[in-house]
């Protein structure tokens, strides 16, 4: 199968794939008893007041809570017309928060890009750090080099994201001068970008790169160690040494391209579990990310909100997971799709 037809392929089933999450997404949403507004009334019902219980279940009726589930779930992703006609996800509405009493695109407008520029940060962090502490300690395997690779990758692994998040909030700014809180300087939001602002987001993206990119390198930089070590120490290498070959050629001809294969299919995982795995942080440091509107979302019911933010996760995870099985089609030769040796 051709690149090309393998991507479209690849994109087809991802629509489909999107299509199943979102049902799920929210039928489980809809598993706890009641929803924002019938909680509302409940309590408004109990204190009597009559003109707000009146007003609440207008907006039950006017966003279709009052309807059978699967009716809700048709005019939610816009397959079905509801008391405004098609308006659901796939017309660009992605419904209102009654949390924040207002639209869900005004809310996530704003925290969508915030949430994407800092995750691809600490992905490209993850990156820049894993693969050569990874490959280092391989090739240098048994040696102060590996010993010391270990060490900084176990401390990564032990020391919880929001510990690290205080320590940095702390000292990073008490000693190093180092901004935190938002991704750039008060006086720039609202403002046209300009060279002042782009170097004020890079200096606000230092502690929460290191802080959510830490734990997701020290775990890859392992896992990349012990499969180069396992390419090592097979019989093509040893050929291959026996013959003579240079050691830094003999590393990158072969076994570092074998054991990348797992390094690059963790891409269809790494960026929506650091946006999953960044929503304490994101609290800790105060960033206005979709983490913090998602937990307020659970929290309270706020099923568009809630249901819209997961789906966009979700999204990430297909995106990069088609990525990495394109990009793995491109890196091994051995990998053939659509064809069955015999």
């Amino acid at each position: 199968m051709s690149l090309l037809k393998y991507a479209a392929y690849r994109f087809m089933t991802m629509l489909v794939t999107l299509w199943v999450v979102s049902i799920m997404i929210f039928f489980i949403i809809n598993l706890p008893p009641g929803d924002y507004l019938s909680n509302q009334i409940a309590e408004l019902r109990a204190t009597g007041q009559s003109s707000a219980v009146e007003q609440a279940e207008f907006l039950r009726r006017e966003y279709a809570l009052d309807r059978p589930l699967w009716q809700q779930y048709f005019i939610w992703v816009g397959f079905m017309p509801g008391p405004n006609g098609f308006s659901g996800l796939i017309q660009g509405d992605f419904g209102w928060s009654f949390e924040f009493d207002q639209p869900v695109a005004d809310i996530v407008g704003d925290a969508l890009w915030m949430t994407v520029l800092v995750n691809l940060a600490a992905v490209l962090f993850v990156y820049m750090v894993a693969l050569p502490l990874g490959v280092l300690a391989a090739a240098k395997s048994k040696t102060w080099v590996d010993y010391t690779a270990a060490f900084v990758g176990y401390l990564g692994l032990a020391t919880p994201n929001f510990l690290l998040a205080l320590i940095l909030f702390y000292y990073g700014n008490r000693y190093l001068g180092l901004p935190i809180g938002g991704l750039m300087d008060p006086v720039y939001e609202g403002q046209p970008m300009s060279w002042d602002k782009v170097k004020s987001v890079l200096l606000h993206l230092i502690v929460p790169t290191f802080v959510i990119g830490t734990s997701g390198a020290a775990a890859m930089m392992q896992r990349l160690r012990a499969n180069l070590l396992d390419e090592l120490g097979k019989p093509y290498v040893e050929t291959a040494r026996a013959k003579g070959m240079a050691p830094a050629r003999m590393l990158t001809k072969y076994p570092l391209r074998m054991a990348f294969n797992p390094f690059v299919a963790d891409i269809g995982n790494l960026l929506p579990a650091m946006v999953s795995g960044s929503v304490l942080v994101s609290v800790v440091l105060g960033l206005q990310t979709i983490g913090p509107a998602l937990l307020a979302a659970l929290k309270s019911q706020d099923q568009f909100l809630a249901g819209f933010i997961l789906m966009f996760v979700a999204l990430l995870t297909l995106i990069g997971t088609m990525v990495s099985d394109v990009l793995l089609m491109l890196l091994d030769p051995r990998i053939r799709y659509g064809r069955r040796d015999v």
